[in-house]
């Protein structure tokens, strides 16, 4: 049985006509970063929910939800119309394998990410923990315009922090923009010239990855990764490849 937190949309930001982000208060919830939650919205007797990783980590002051609107989907667009000040629903119990305790002691970390999928990783990478414990941390962020990638100012505030560490490397697929890739990431990683972009070999032995986005991505980039002989994660059986899927 679920056990809902009673929260309050703080702010409702909307990035496109379909990308928003919102901030929610709530009493404090412990989580790691990486976790998702439930998110749901009262609808007369029921509340309507489904996961939503949360973007910020887990100092931060408010809980972040990064989502697309459904056109024809039964709670996003419910989501897109909240306010300030509106009631919503947070599930208490944190869960997820996109957390850093997952990772075992290696040099390299890969993060694969589309559209909103790069929630999660965003809450990871600001915090502490990778930069403690990773000699090289990438991130591959594919969406199909400039305006999707929502996130980019954090993302090179990153950068510049850790200008060593830090590879971040981002794919947009519909336009020609200046410091991006104008290609598919499974094509990039296929052809070899991701690992030559990063200048770092991909191998099970010095890297672990987390892949978090549409299923057709994370379903290409496995079967690829498998191919190099990295194989699927799960706490009973430890590996190379740590996923969230969300569709």
């Amino acid at each position: 049985m679920i056990t809902w937190l009673q929260g309050t949309i703080v702010e409702n930001k909307r990035w496109t006509p379909e990308l928003f982000t919102i901030s929610i208060k709530t009493e404090p919830l412990a989580f790691k970063a990486g976790q998702f939650i439930l998110v749901g919205v009262k609808n007369g007797d029921d509340v309507l929910y489904r996961p939503y990783s949360l973007v910020n980590p887990p100092d931060g002051s408010l809980l972040q939800v990064h989502f697309n609107t459904v056109k024809d989907g039964t709670l996003s667009p419910l989501l897109t119309d909240l306010s300030p000040g509106d009631s919503i629903q947070v599930s208490n119990r944190p869960t997820g394998l996109l957390t850093l305790e997952e990772v075992p002691d290696v040099s390299n970390l890969w993060l694969f990410a589309t559209g909103t999928g790069v929630g999660p990783f965003i809450s990871i990478l600001m915090t502490a923990e990778p930069w403690q414990r990773f000699k090289k941390v990438v991130l591959c962020y594919a969406v199909k315009t400039l305006d999707d990638m929502a996130y980019i100012k954090e993302l090179n505030k990153i950068k510049s922090k850790y200008e060593e560490q830090f590879c971040f490397i981002p794919f947009i697929t519909r336009e020609n923009v200046a410091g991006t890739i104008n290609s598919r990431l499974t094509t990039y990683l296929e052809s070899g010239e991701l690992e030559k972009k990063a200048q770092l070999i991909l191998s099970a032995k010095s890297s672990h990855t987390m892949l978090c986005g549409n299923a057709d991505m994370i379903n290409e980039v496995t079967q690829l990764l498998e191919q190099k002989g990295l194989r699927r994660h799960s706490r009973s059986k430890p590996g190379q490849i740590a996923m969230e899927k969300y569709y």
